[in-house]
């Protein structure tokens, strides 16, 4: 346990990576957001408005997943620090830091009901598809969706650094052809409304489910291909 933590403070070592970068997009996502919102009141503007800026960070999470293995693996296998420690000590401090992003995310989704939407009758945090929930519901759907997208990047990083371009080139195109195969399977069998139709009964304790399956599944592959993954 002692050396899964020093992994983590390994990698706080940079603490602007984990947290301080988080924080300066999501503030300045919400300056611009409230700049915008002034001035559509300004204008005359009226009803309610939407802000989907609050997932700017979230965004840059898929890129964390990436940065924390390529900017640090080689530097903990010189420090002769087993993979399953490195892969332990990364995804607890990720998991704490998107955890504390969530509730986080939570609590202003509270002030701004409060508010009315800081007095401007706006929805940045509080999205009324998520925020009709509990708060359970709710903290666990940042929290998966911050998860999921670190794991994406988290499992690119290890496929990079385990077959390297060839790999990366490899995985990319397996992937085209699901998606291109699932395109395929829907528009030759006319099934478009059929997929709106399901896709519009997603609710966010669904979506967080599901999320959270894929999350784990996207988990155990980039440990086992960290594995045999070489610095």
């Amino acid at each position: 346990m002692n050396r899964v933590i020093k992994v983590a403070r390994m990698q706080l070592i940079n603490k602007g990576t984990f947290i301080g970068i988080p924080l300066i997009i999501l503030g300045a996502s919400f300056l611009f957001t409230m700049a915008i919102w002034w001035l559509v009141r300004r204008n005359g503007g009226d009803g309610a408005m939407y802000s989907g800026g609050a997932q700017a960070p979230m965004w840059y999470f898929l890129a964390l997943g990436i940065q924390s293995l390529t900017l640090t693996f080689p530097f903990s296998m010189a420090m002769s620090i087993s993979r399953r420690t490195f892969y332990l000590g990364t995804v607890a401090l990720f998991s704490v830091c998107a955890l504390a992003l969530s509730v986080f995310y939570y609590l202003m989704g509270l002030l701004e009901v409060a508010t009315d939407g800081w007095g401007m009758g706006g929805q940045f945090f509080a999205l009324q598809w998520i925020a009709d929930n509990n708060w359970l519901v709710q903290i666990l759907f940042y929290f998966v969706l911050m998860v999921l997208l670190f794991m994406i990047g988290f499992l690119a990083a290890t496929i990079y650094m385990r077959w390297r371009t060839t790999g990366m080139v490899a995985f990319f195109i397996c992937l085209g052809v699901l998606v291109l195969g699932i395109i395929a399977l829907i528009t030759l069998t006319n099934s478009w409304g059929e997929f709106w139709s399901w896709a519009l009964t997603w609710t966010a304790a669904g979506v967080t489910l599901w999320g959270g399956i894929v999350a784990l599944l996207m988990a155990g592959g980039s440990y086992l291909t960290l594995r045999k993954a070489t610095a």
